[in-house]
């Protein structure tokens, strides 16, 4: 039962609902169905595909997380080393039979995706691909976890993409490389002493928020672009880069005060979340 529990918060139960809700947002919508895919997917992307993100994650950053603060909790688990071994292959075998299945349900171009998508869950942490420890590389890759789950939705179920849906998959994309950026500058000092490199390890903390405020606002206006309702989903982006913007001159030294605006990001992906849910029920209405 302990294992279990550890797996649980290396899972980060609070960030399932951003992986499992745009994938099944965007199958059941161009589909209008809730089939074998869709509950497959939805249930992938819900537990199996955050514990494979997270857990390896949590696993090859160990000897950083010893001097992390924040680990041990809902923001990431200090997972005991005796398992490790066992977290890796608990993400493995909880992914595995999900895969076969998407696997077997979809074409060559969502393979194509799926494989993308897993690959940047295991390159961003593992031995050896470390892309979180490659500036600018690391938000790119965060973002893809987030956004990837989104494409593969659209792709499984054959969605048509227009110019309008283009722009609502760039403007996540940089709500994504925003959100990463800035959850990074909280970690400037722990990842330092663990020898780890990241976006604000290279370019400072200051330098960091400022490029995921411009992210932020750059990605609302994206939306602004967008058939109606979606410009008004641009108003989910406001909180975001007015919470940001709080540690606009931020210190390298005074760095982790930022952890309080990281809190707040957890919340506000709610806040987020539950406008773009009214904002896809009224655009379905309307059809």
């Amino acid at each position: 039962m302990r294992t279990l529990g550890q797996l649980l918060v290396s899972s980060r139960p609070l960030s399932w609902i951003n992986t499992a809700f745009p994938y099944g947002a965007a199958y059941l919508i161009t589909t209008g169905r809730l089939d074998l895919a869709f509950w497959v997917g939805t249930i992938f992307f819900l537990i199996p595909y955050n514990l494979a993100m997270y857990g390896i994650n949590d696993v090859f950053d160990y000897e950083s997380d010893l001097r992390n603060p924040r680990k041990g909790g809902v923001e990431g688990a200090l997972l005991d080393p005796r398992i490790h071994r066992t977290t890796l292959i608990a993400a493995a075998v909880s992914c595995a039979p999900f895969l076969v299945v998407l696997v077997a349900l979809g074409g060559p171009l969502s393979w194509l995706v799926l494989a993308i998508s897993m690959f940047a869950v295991v390159a961003y942490s593992a031995k050896g691909l470390r892309f979180k420890e490659k500036p600018f590389l690391d938000s790119l890759t965060s973002s893809t976890h987030f956004v990837s789950p989104a494409v593969y939705g659209l792709v499984l179920a054959e969605a048509e993409f227009t110019p309008q849906l283009w722009l609502i998959l760039a403007a996540f994309f940089l709500w994504g490389i925003a959100s990463h950026a800035f959850g990074a500058v909280q970690d400037v000092i722990a990842d330092r002493e663990g020898g780890i490199s990241s976006i604000a390890t290279v370019i400072g903390a200051r330098a960091t928020v400022r490029f995921a405020v411009v992210a932020y606002v750059i990605a609302g206006l994206l939306l602004l672009g967008t058939d109606w309702p979606g410009p008004l989903a641009a108003l989910a982006a406001v909180p975001y880069a007015v919470s940001t913007a709080q540690w606009w001159n931020v210190r390298d030294e005074d760095a982790e005060s930022a952890n309080r605006g990281w809190r707040r990001f957890l919340w506000l992906n709610f806040l987020a979340g539950a406008l773009v849910t009214i904002l896809l029920i009224v655009w379905v209405l309307g059809r």
